[in-house]
Formats: C-alpha cells, structure tokens, sequence
C-alpha cells in the first residue's frame, strides 16, 4: 500500500499533512517535466458540470481556427492529432500524468492545451506549476460535498483556481481571463478575484450572449452576440444548457482572438459529444438516450428536457456513485426522477466498495414509490437497461444516466469493463433482435 493510501485511511481528505504531501508531488511534478505548461496557452475548465461538453466545443473552434490543440477531459485525451479515450476514472489527472501529457503536447507542437479541473484537484494541487493564462468557470451546485465538507469549501475549491490565475506569470502578450457565467448565483464570489480581464457570458446577458434562441429535438438555433458583432449558429446539440456551454466555448475562444466565423464553424462542426445526450439507434421504434448526467441537477437538466419531447412513456435507469461519495444527494436524485419519469429502474452506477444494494435502496427511497408500481430495484446494471428497452414502446424513451462514455465500472474494488451504449446497442441488435 503506498504512502497516499495509507494517509487516506488514517485521516481527513483536508487534513493539512496529507495537503502538503499532495503539493510536495506537484512541485516534484512539474520540475522533472520542467514546466512546460509554460510553453503552451493553458485554459482550464472548472464547475459541476458541462466542463467535458466546453473543452470538447472549444476544442472544435480552436482546430478550426487553425490552432493546434491539446485536451485532458474525463472523456478523453488529445495531442494534435491524436485521440485516446480517458479510461482512469479521473478527470483531472495525478500530478506527474499530467506533466507529462502537457510535455508531450509541447513536444508535439501544441499551442493550446484544453483541461478540465476539479474541485478535489485543485484542492489536492494538481495544478500546481499549471501556469494557467484562462479559466472558465460553467456553474457551481452541490458536489463532492462530503469529501469538502460542505457546499462553502466546495466553492472555495474551486475558487482556488481562480485565485491562483489572478497571481501566477503573465506569458509575453497574453491577459489572464476569467470567463464567468452570468446566471450563476455565486458568480460575486469569482468576480472579486483580482484578474485582468473578465467575459461574461449566458443566454440573455453579458458580454457574449444569445438571441434569437430556438430549440428543437434535434438541436438549436441562435445568434451569439457580442460587442458590435452577432453571427447565427445552427447548433446540433439539443436543451438551452448546451447554449449555455456553446457561449462558454465562444467566449474562451474570444479571449484568444479567435474570430466569430471560426466560432460558428466550430460549433456547426459537432453532431456528438460521447456520452452526452447520445441517441442509441438500432432501428427500435422509441428513443434511447445515454447521458452523463450524475447530480441531481443535471438529471433534472435531462429529464426536463425530454419529458416534454416524449409523446409516451419516460423511462429513466440510473444509480448513485459508491465509495462514500456524497450520500446525501442519493435520495434527492431519487425525488428528481419521480417528478419526471414515468418507470424508474434504479440500478448500479459505480459502487466501488460500497453494499450495491443500499446505495440503490438510498436512491429508490427518494423516489416515494411502491416497487413494481413505476420503480424497479435491479443490482445488475445490463439487466436493468434490458428491462427499459424490453418494456419500451412506439413514442416512448428510454435515458440512461450517470456513466455516459465511460469504458470501465468500479465494483467491489475492480475495473470491469463497461459502455452503456455498447450495452444498450447489444441489447437492441440481438437479445432483442433489433435489426442493427
């Protein structure tokens, strides 16, 4: 057992000798790979959630741009051109994988290097020697909360990455920026942080904002709006949120220089981001939709996004993270989906160590139902989504939260091998002999 995990075991994930341990690796990090964030434009991504969805945008309109990029994303890494799934579980990585990724993006001739970053990891200080030049903050609600011991050290985590910006080295002719989300009811907290320049951006106000909004099944269409320009983007990602996301991409991309048409070709550029909002067809006569979505506001994001677009039944399979994480949004998770969802199968998520049946047992009593009257309690995840898409009908949908594109589970301490929407296309194409 390493020195980490042992620590782990004996005290507080804030106890102040297992934080300097955690720095003492960062500095250790980021001199063996010598620095070489300071070689490259750095934009960090942090909030509860959309970062995966901004760093994949933006990603686009860099490329666009003509920019060579690099990304660290919980869905997955890229240097230039090439393009590997992220299947460690960890979003932002340990202190000298991530060094090394950025090493290797300043070996291959990257100039922007596109991170998502946690609160535990900014915490932890795994982005200690990250000369960051951008930070994008998407919201800020209820996460991880146990392991920061409430929602105030939660934001203060995440402030952390923006305290650092406004002190760390200015790079020759770039200004450190805070792009900031106007509908975010804490954004007074990053605001006051010291920094040279900040963009505001959301649908009705700030300095990037949307008009002309309309959403449909498929997609959106708007106009992004700025200072003395506008250009209208047809948008393939469905729900106002990923509007939401699109203006945060735009503005990160803005404070580069990069220009509106790039913008809108980026944006125009993406069907599909992996694991988000993604539409399983296999020529079944009802939707399937495999989402991310893991918090309790991001599922009611989702749910309220297709109950309206579901002409029949909504069928919704999720579970709860395991290891300890954050018990107590379990049951509120459990409320969400009985406000929306017609049939609920609570199922298996990533237990980890954790008794599989009580975390689904702490979710289903959110839920106020009776089993077998609108609640299923499946342990076996393949088995709970066969249910969904055995009882699934013409007009109906089936969404299947919580791991999106994540190519592994953690159970009872193992990595086992796992894709909802490799599962789900199985399923339909031969156990429920759906033509493919």
């Amino acid at each position: 057992m390493s020195l980490l995990n042992t620590l782990r075991d004996k005290i507080s994930p804030q106890n102040p000798l297992l934080l300097f341990y955690h720095r003492l690796i960062a500095i250790a990090a980021a001199v063996w790979y010598r620095f070489p964030a300071n070689r490259l434009k750095i934009i960090a991504v942090t909030g509860t959630k959309g970062k995966s969805t901004v760093v994949h945008l933006l990603a686009n309109i860099l490329q666009e741009a003509g920019h060579r990029v690099g990304v660290a994303s919980t869905i997955h890494f890229q240097i230039g051109e090439r393009v590997w799934p992220n299947d460690t579980k960890i979003t932002t990585q340990g202190r000298f994988r991530l060094q090394r990724l950025l090493r290797e993006m300043v070996n291959a001739r990257c100039e922007f290097a596109l991170l998502e970053a946690t609160s535990q990891a900014l915490t932890q200080s795994r982005l200690w020697g990250v000369n960051i030049d951008a930070a994008v903050l998407t919201n800020v609600s209820g996460d991880h909360l146990e392991y920061h011991g409430g929602f105030e050290n939660y934001l203060h985590a995440k402030g952390l990455l923006f305290a650092s910006l406004g002190r760390s080295e200015r790079k020759f002719g770039i200004q450190k920026t805070a792009v900031l989300p106007t509908n975010e009811p804490n954004v007074a907290y990053f605001e006051a942080f010291p920094i040279d320049r900040k963009i505001s951006y959301g649908l009705s106000k700030g300095m990037v904002h949307a008009g002309e909004v309309a959403l449909h099944a498929d997609g959106s269409k708007f106009t992004i709006k700025v200072p003395n320009d506008e250009i209208s983007v047809d948008f393939k990602l469905p729900g106002d949120f990923n509007i939401t996301n699109a203006l945060a991409a735009a503005s990160a991309a803005i404070a580069f220089g990069v220009k509106l048409t790039a913008v809108k070709k980026g944006l125009e550029s993406e069907a599909q981001i992996p694991g988000r909002l993604e539409a399983i067809r296999a020529g079944q006569p009802f939707s399937v939709i495999v989402d991310y979505a893991h918090t309790p506001d991001s599922l009611e994001k989702l749910l309220g996004l297709f109950r309206p677009l579901t002409k029949g039944k909504l069928f919704l399979v999720f579970g709860a993270t395991g290891g300890g994480r954050d018990k107590s949004k379990r049951p509120e998770m459990g409320r969400v989906a009985a406000r929306y969802a017609d049939e609920i199968i609570v199922t298996d998520d990533d237990p980890y160590t954790e008794n599989r049946m009580q975390i689904i047992e702490q979710v289903a009593q959110g839920c106020g139902r009776r089993e077998g009257e609108g609640l299923w309690k499946i342990r076996d995840r393949r088995q709970a989504i066969r249910l969904a898409l055995s009882l699934a009908k013409e007009h109906d949908a089936v969404l299947i939260a919580g791991k999106g594109c994540e190519p592994i589970q953690m159970i009872d301490g193992k990595r086992i091998e796992w894709d909802d929407r490799k599962v789900a296309r199985e399923i339909l194409g031969s156990e429920l002999q759906v033509e493919l």
